[in-house]
C-alpha cells in the first residue's frame, strides 16, 4: 500500500466533513476563547471525545490553543478556511450555471 502524505487542505476538509467539529468553529466564531470544557457541554461528549476532534481541528490548523495555569482556552484559526474558500471559488461557476437554470425554470412554470 502507497504512504500518502495529505496536504493542508485535505486536514482543512477532512476537519470540516464531521458535524461536532463544525459546530465547534461556529461556536468557536460567537465566542472566542472558550475552555475545553465549555466547549464540550452542548455537544453531550466527554472531555477524551472533545480533545479528539480539538486535536484533528488543531492539526488542521482550524484552531490554536492557549493553557493558562490549568485552563486551556481555545480559539478560531481562519486561514486553512481562506484557502478552502479559495479553491471552491474556482468552481463557483458551475452551480452558480446550475442555479441560474433552476431559478429560470421555476419563474417559466409560474406564468404558465
Amino acid at each position: 500500500m502507497a504512504k500518502y502524505q495529505a496536504s493542508d487542505m485535505d486536514r482543512t476538509f477532512s476537519a470540516l466533513a464531521d458535524p461536532t467539529r463544525r459546530g465547534v468553529l461556529l461556536r468557536l466564531m460567537d465566542e472566542p476563547g472558550l475552555s475545553v470544557s465549555e466547549l464540550a457541554r452542548p455537544f453531550s461528549l466527554k472531555l477524551p471525545g472533545m480533545m479528539k476532534h480539538l486535536d484533528v481541528l488543531s492539526d488542521a490548523g482550524l484552531i490554536t490553543r492557549a493553557k493558562t495555569g490549568r485552563t486551556v482556552s481555545v480559539n478560531l484559526s481562519v486561514e486553512p478556511m481562506r484557502e478552502a474558500m479559495a479553491w471552491l471559488k474556482r468552481y463557483e461557476r458551475f452551480w452558480t450555471v446550475s442555479i441560474d437554470r433552476l431559478a429560470a425554470l421555476v419563474e417559466e412554470g409560474g406564468e404558465r
